[in-house]
């Protein structure tokens, strides 16, 4: 039998103090027992927050991943509860944003499907000229323009992507997008 651990402490009355202890020094017990000590608190808040059970269990999971990851650097100033619903909050908040930007392009393309269907009336040259001049654009402007008009990035997801200033993105994007009406100038006089 294995020598008595941080997580049999615990059980046998420790604290939190104790499972940290016996989670940095590699025993997956007082992990265990850590995470189903704080996890059912941790649910609530984030279900309080989301408002969807399945999302509420894959934050949660995050949660105490993130968590798990970063002990060694929890320097015990609030309460573990205290740090992990700090935890809980950021990754409820970058993770609603990811939700959301999906939902929104879902949406996008759900209804997109009835667009992008030619229609009788286009102009197939026009699309051919279009998708030409894309292509013919520099790739500073090409991935600009394609991530911001095309998939609907925004301009700080854009420069988070490309590793440039926000402010160069919407340079580029107004560039590119200048490059394209010059190019496409001789079609509409046509």
């Amino acid at each position: 039998m294995p020598p008595p651990t941080a997580a049999a402490a615990w059980l046998d009355g420790g604290d939190d103090e104790a499972l940290i202890t016996g989670v940095l020094a590699g025993d997956r017990r007082a992990g265990r027992a850590l995470y189903d000590r704080h996890a059912p608190r941790v649910y609530r808040l984030v279900y309080r927050l989301v408002g969807d059970e399945e999302l509420a269990r894959e934050f949660t999971q995050d949660t105490f991943v993130k968590a798990f990851s970063r002990l060694g650097g929890f320097r015990r100033e609030c309460a573990l509860s205290t740090w992990l619903h700090t935890i809980a909050v950021s990754m409820v908040r970058s993770g609603m944003r990811r939700v959301t930007r999906f939902r929104t392009r879902e949406a996008d393309l759900v209804e997109a499907s009835h667009v992008a269907a030619p229609s009788a009336g286009a102009d197939p040259d026009l699309r051919e000229r279009l998708t030409r001049a894309l292509e013919e654009l520099p790739e500073k402007f090409r991935s600009v323009v394609v991530l911001h008009d095309v998939e609907g990035y925004t301009h700080q997801e854009i420069a988070v992507m490309t590793g440039v200033p926000e402010g160069t993105c919407k340079t580029r994007l107004a560039n590119g997008r200048a490059k394209l009406r010059e190019a496409l100038a001789v079609f509409a006089k046509e």
